[in-house]
């Protein structure tokens, strides 16, 4: 760490963005977690809640959210149904963040279901990263809808 001009610390070490960054979060979001198992990625769970500066929130939230991350395998049932409901308590204009095995880990998801199956559930597809070593991010967002 060195000093800023202001006094205040920088960060010096590692990447400039890690997969939180790259995810778009931000401090002061709230982010719902949907789909949590014994497989999901604790590393990158714990840089997302970081990074937001704040634990993230579960299915029973019961208030809006800027963004839901669902954890999704091919083993969890129907993929529209559960994008639907990850829609339940996002803002307008939030995004949910598909976390998938990556293609070739056991229960990955085919990249052409997802492009097929978002849609159907009112969802645009606008990204797609590698966050960490047996997941992909894909970024599903709703229309914007005429004010």
């Amino acid at each position: 760490m060195s000093a800023t001009p202001g006094g205040g610390p920088t960060q010096t070490d590692g990447p400039a963005t890690g997969p939180a960054d790259r995810l778009g979060f931000k401090p002061g979001m709230v982010v719902q977690e949907l789909g949590w198992d014994t497989d999901t990625d604790d590393d990158l769970r714990v840089a997302i809640e970081d990074r937001i500066d704040a634990d993230m929130v579960d299915g029973d939230y019961g208030n809006v959210v800027d963004a839901v991350l669902l954890w999704f395998r091919n083993e969890d049932g129907d993929l529209v149904d559960s994008l639907v409901d990850s829609l339940t308590d996002l803002v307008g204009g939030g995004a949910i963040w598909l976390l998938t095995p990556k293609v070739g880990r056991p229960n990955s998801v085919d990249p052409a279901d997802i492009a097929e199956a978002a849609p159907v559930a009112g969802l645009s597809q606008t990204t797609t990263a590698s966050v960490s070593k047996d997941w992909a991010a894909t970024r599903l967002i709703a229309p914007k809808t005429p004010a």
